[in-house]
């Protein structure tokens, strides 16, 4: 299945990158106070490479490690962190679906063809290692000692933009790797040995704080920084909760995720990461986080969210420090829930079968708004679409505007999205508005915190009881007139 090499690690990755022309070395000085994001942005704008910054300092101190950024600034680069050229990602999504929700076997032969589907379940067994190389250093934990960007002029201070957060729930065993949860959430750096880990109320990492807390415990914590590129995108995907992002890693890289167990907490950490920071979570403890500059583009307020007190630093002798920043799109994960909403397409068709393809817009924040194209044959089915979406996805429940079309258009054009809407939409009509359904409470446009209202328009051709009126017909030319024309344009060079 996969045509590229497994990438054990980021140094992998970033190899062959730099073989394929795609990573630049940059020599010149570039302070992570802002500059640097600013020279991100406009790498990631032009579609350019992978960054190393050889010379990053703060304010004319030399950081003590090369930092990378722009990892999956491009499609093409998040696909190949899957290790797939960009046109298999299709039919990647169907497999991960299938092996979701694999059909009965049928025979001998079904079985054997199932080989893939096998291995790619074996790979999800860790592999345990004694000797890591990401703890060949055991370095003073001091959160100083890393080159940690402040991205944005109005950014409370340091900010940890691509960490890895391991957690696992309180009665569980270190070794029921199953039962862990890998999330991307925000790290703001208090001081030497402090930082806040803003983890949101319905991500794995709060539902496992929420059960140390009611034990009275503290909870043991581990963040791995600079992961492999299929421990990054596993720990980004929206899998369901009862899939384990560190044993989901091995399907998407195609080989076991190797671990080890943590020096001074009882989790196990990813063996093959570049730095690991492990500590504790006291059940008591808070305090206040932000702003950031946000994927809305605009800064978060001032809360409260847990503290975490760094108990050791590991890291390769030579480490790299991964980042990435966060804004309004595009920006990197923007560019990263692209590929994720072309993987997305076959367990949402699972769900949902008359759905023919989905496009989440970039640039609104990737998850708000979702055009849908369906195959229609029903009066009302454009509506039995929208409330499946907002109710049998978790992934959707943020989704607060749906627009349906039929298969003659293009979702992911806005001339083709307008016209639907302008001819096939009437607002009294085909316009449904939905109060008081969850929402991330950083969209400021919502009257409540945490809840807002929901739209949906049905821009599909009216069938049936939809509509009393004569239907009218799509003008359209001949298929061959079409080709006739390509010729003779073809002849005077336009």
């Amino acid at each position: 299945m996969r045509t590229l090499p497994v990438f054990p690690d980021l140094r992998a990755f970033l190899v062959w990158a730099e073989a394929q022309g795609d990573l630049a070395r940059l020599e010149s000085p570039v302070d992570l106070r802002h500059e640097m994001t600013a020279v991100q942005l406009a790498a990631l704008r032009r579609k350019g490479p992978i960054l190393r910054f050889d010379a990053a300092h703060r304010q004319g101190k030399a950081a003590r490690m090369p930092v990378i950024a722009n990892l999956f600034g491009t499609p093409a680069r998040v696909a190949a962190g899957l290790g797939l050229e960009p046109g298999e990602v299709p039919a990647f999504g169907e497999f991960l679906a299938a092996l979701r929700s694999p059909a009965p076997v049928e025979g001998m032969r079904d079985a054997l063809s199932r080989w893939p589907m096998l291995k790619a379940a074996l790979a999800t067994r860790a592999r345990v290692l004694r000797r890591a190389p990401v703890q060949e250093v055991d370095a003073p934990p001091d959160l100083t000692l890393l080159p940690v960007q402040t991205p944005w002029p109005g950014d409370a201070g340091p900010l940890i933009t691509w960490p890895v957060v391991i957690t696992r729930p309180e009665g569980s065993d270190p070794a029921q790797l199953a039962r862990y949860n890998l999330g991307v959430y925000r790290a703001q750096v208090l001081d030497a040995d402090r930082l806040i880990l803003r983890w949101l109320a319905h991500r794995g990492g709060a539902a496992h704080h929420r059960s140390w807390m009611r034990s009275g415990q503290p909870m043991p914590v581990a963040i791995a920084l600079g992961a492999d590129p299929a421990t990054l995108l596993a720990a980004a995907l929206p899998l369901p909760e009862t899939v384990s992002e560190l044993t989901f890693s091995g399907v998407l890289r195609g080989a076991r995720t190797e671990v080890a167990p943590a020096r001074t907490v009882p989790l196990m950490v990813p063996a093959q990461a570049e730095i690991v920071l492990e500590g504790w979570v006291d059940p008591a403890e808070t305090a206040p986080e932000g702003p950031f500059g946000d994927h809305t583009g605009y800064y978060n307020a001032v809360e409260p969210f847990p503290v975490m007190r760094i108990s050791a630093i590991t890291h390769r002798r030579d480490p790299l420090y991964l980042t990435t920043v966060t804004g309004r799109p595009p920006d990197e994960p923007s560019v990263i829930g692209e590929v994720f909403n072309t993987l997305a397409l076959p367990v949402i068709r699972a769900q949902i079968p008359e759905v023919t393809d989905l496009w989440l817009p970039p640039a609104a924040c990737s998850y708000r708004m979702a055009v849908v194209q369906i195959d229609k044959r029903y009066p009302g089915q454009a509506r039995r679409v929208m409330l499946a979406l907002w109710g049998m996805l978790a992934q959707f429940s943020y989704t607060k505007t749906i627009v349906v079309v039929d298969r003659d258009i293009n979702p992911r054009d806005w001339d083709d999205i307008a016209w639907a809407m302008a001819t096939r939409m009437d607002p009294a009509r085909d316009v449904m508005i939905l109060d008081g359904t969850p929402m991330d409470y950083l969209d400021f446009a919502s009257p409540r915190e945490g809840l807002a209202g929901k739209l949906g328009i049905d821009a599909t051709t009216k069938i049936g009881a939809e509509t009393s009126r004569e239907w009218g017909q799509v003008m359209a030319l001949d298929p061959a007139h079409e080709a006739r024309a390509a010729d003779i344009l073809r002849g005077i060079g336009r």
